[in-house]
């Protein structure tokens, strides 16, 4: 089966079967809609990562993504600075996702910086299921209709979706590419998210559906 290329492991039962098995794969509280509507610099040869100070002065590893794999983030603006906050450091983080595994490499500096918790154990078994198959990401993904929340008790949610239909796996042995089919391209991710004490808004837990974006 085509594995699902972009879905990021997560914490819930369906979704962490795909993952294991390697089948195709404004501020507020954490209660959200369940549905979303509406569905850097690049290198030739593979992703790069190196620190950089962001507007709090926290130091972050700054990815790069190669041309073979190009993703664009629509609509990533809000006017509150503090929701900015969480959508910088959530698109960072499915960035620093996606450059772990042209790196072939699960302990990516920049997955473990944005991740903790569940979403840290769960990005890194997301990444060696790639890299045990030889698998790289080419094409293009868009991550579209953001929506960043803070909640009373300080921490975050970020929901997004994430439309896989011109992206591909690559065999890097064999040179086989397999594309995701455009009927199933579309994924809801759903994120909760803590500001630590230097200002980074680190990703806890990571949850997709397919199918969930309208």
């Amino acid at each position: 089966m085509n594995r699902r290329f972009l879905s990021v492991a997560v914490a819930i039962t369906a979704s962490t079967a795909l993952l294991l098995t390697g089948c195709s794969s404004g501020g507020g509280d954490d209660d959200g809609s369940d549905k979303i509507k509406g569905a850097g610099q690049d290198k030739d040869a593979s992703a790069s990562t190196s620190p950089s100070a962001g507007p709090d002065g926290a130091e972050r590893p700054e990815t790069t993504l190669p041309r073979s794999f190009q993703v664009a983030f629509d609509g990533w603006t809000n006017s509150d600075p503090k929701l900015q906050a969480v959508l910088d450091d959530g698109k960072e983080r499915l960035r620093a996702s996606y450059a772990a595994i042209i790196n072939k490499d699960p302990q990516d500096d920049a997955l473990t910086f944005y991740s903790e918790s569940d979403a840290l154990r769960t990005g890194t078994e997301w990444v060696k299921g790639f890299t045990n198959q030889n698998l790289v990401l080419i094409g293009k993904g868009r991550v579209f209709q953001p929506q960043p929340r803070i909640s009373p008790d300080g921490s975050g949610t970020l929901f997004y979706c994430v439309d896989e239909g011109k992206g591909s796996t690559k065999d890097t042995k064999t040179g086989k590419v397999t594309a995701m089919p455009a009927d199933d391209a579309l994924v809801l991710y759903r994120t909760k998210l803590r500001k630590t004490k230097g200002g980074v808004w680190k990703t806890t837990m990571v949850q997709t559906e397919r199918g969930a974006c309208t």
